[in-house]
């Protein structure tokens, strides 16, 4: 059974969580990313985990996996600033990882702690988060097709936005 939710990206489910206004600009393809050195930095620290492991950065249909191996999916983010968004990212990725018969748990790796005390989480797909993830992507559909972009709703995190200058300049 492939969803037909052709546009979200583990990205895009991220966002979602983050700023529906992130992820309407994003997923309606004004990206200011390239210019974000915090998009930069967590490119960075992709490469160096994808150059410590022989199976690291795989590539899936539209997703890129940081690691597989025989009982994880791992997931490495810069920060655990967001854990709902992480989350759902990749429950995502499990999601289409299980549509080609690869059955896995997930795992998220934090690489700077900043508020939780643990490094690592560990999440199980299961029947909820399916149903849940579903709705969430059917979401994201309706808002990347609507004809409003979501308001600007200044947050701490913005300032670090690649599209803080576009929301707020």
């Amino acid at each position: 059974m492939t969803s037909n939710h052709t546009r979200v990206n583990g990205t895009l489910i991220n966002y979602f969580f983050h700023c529906k206004r992130q992820c309407y600009l994003h997923g309606n393809r004004l990206n200011l990313e390239d210019n974000s050195e915090l998009v930069q930095i967590g490119r960075a620290i992709h490469e160096v985990k994808a150059g410590e492991s022989e199976n690291a950065e795989i590539a899936i249909e539209n997703i890129r996996l940081d690691k597989l191996t025989a009982e994880y999916l791992t997931e490495l983010k810069k920060s655990d600033a967001d854990i709902e968004a992480s989350k759902w990212q990749l429950y995502y990725y499990l999601k289409i990882l299980k549509e080609k018969g690869i059955i896995r748990k997930g795992k998220l790796e934090f690489e700077e702690k900043n508020k939780s005390k643990k490094a690592t989480m560990i999440l199980e797909l299961g029947d909820a988060e399916e149903k849940q993830l579903e709705q969430i992507q059917t979401q994201i559909e309706e808002l990347l097709q609507s004809d409003t972009i979501p308001e600007a709703d200044e947050r701490a995190g913005c300032k670090k936005c690649a599209y803080y200058e576009y929301c707020f300049i």
